[in-house]
């Protein structure tokens, strides 16, 4: 069974900081504490309209914190160059439209197809491992692997919001997608919408490797504290993989 591990986002602390202007609270400050509570790789998306993550974060974050950093991004030329000066462990591509609140599903591989194997093999002269985030579609993960893909992130959050049988058939999805992407060659991350209720069923799923959970562990640290957090997600993530 796979090591799994824990990518915290720190989108959200830059989103509390933009609302007052200012320097407070720092996204890597709160970098350094989730890896203090065992964080294993630290995630930050910097969008297109700069509304939580800034360029200077995304530095701040590779000079200062001691861990693999992802950096989330549409398939823009100007995040291209940006990848190519932060050099982060790994880009994860995902769609982004500029009026939603957040990333509201997986990217569409099979219909950008040429696009992102062009881009992909661009990261890839960079050595910038390219997770790709995609619903729990095998056309898409078929796609993925045709583009260059080395990672692809399942998008969990139909799964987090869903109940009763609707949840039972998004997690069967997920569960014959992430399997069928694992017998595929690419390695399986997951994430959107994960909380301490939902993360246990999808963090035993064994060919998961890395789940990202940002908006929750964000929200929870204002009562709990940030390397608490992140101790229990971690410790209800390795309870799950028995």
């Amino acid at each position: 069974m796979q090591t799994l591990r824990l990518g915290v986002n720190v989108d959200h602390v830059a989103t509390v900081r933009n609302a007052r202007g200012g320097g407070h609270p720092d996204p890597v400050a709160a970098a350094l504490l989730a890896m203090e509570g065992g964080a294993d790789g630290i995630t930050a998306h910097l969008r297109e309209d700069r509304r939580h993550i800034r360029d200077a974060d995304l530095f701040a974050l590779k000079q200062d914190v001691p861990l693999p950093l992802n950096f989330e991004m549409a398939a823009t030329p100007e995040m291209l160059s940006i990848a190519r000066n932060v050099q982060p462990n790994a880009c994860c591509l995902v769609p982004e439209k500029r009026q939603e609140l957040t990333t509201e599903g997986g990217l569409d591989v099979l219909r950008q197809e040429p696009l992102l194997r062009d881009y992909c093999a661009q990261l890839k002269e960079e050595h910038i491992r390219i997770s790709l985030f995609i619903d729990a579609d095998m056309r898409q993960v078929d796609a993925a692997v045709r583009v260059g893909a080395d990672i692809v992130e399942f998008h969990t959050g139909r799964y987090c919001e869903e109940t009763g049988e609707a949840r039972e058939k998004e997690f069967e999805r997920l569960r014959l997608a992430i399997a069928y992407a694992h017998a595929a060659g690419l390695e399986c991350h997951a994430g959107h919408g994960l909380s301490y209720d939902t993360v246990e069923r999808i963090a035993a799923l064994p060919e998961i490797v890395e789940l990202n959970i940002g908006h929750f562990l964000i929200g929870q640290a204002l009562f709990d504290g940030m390397k608490e957090c992140v101790r229990t997600m971690k410790q209800l993530m390795h309870e799950a993989r028995g």
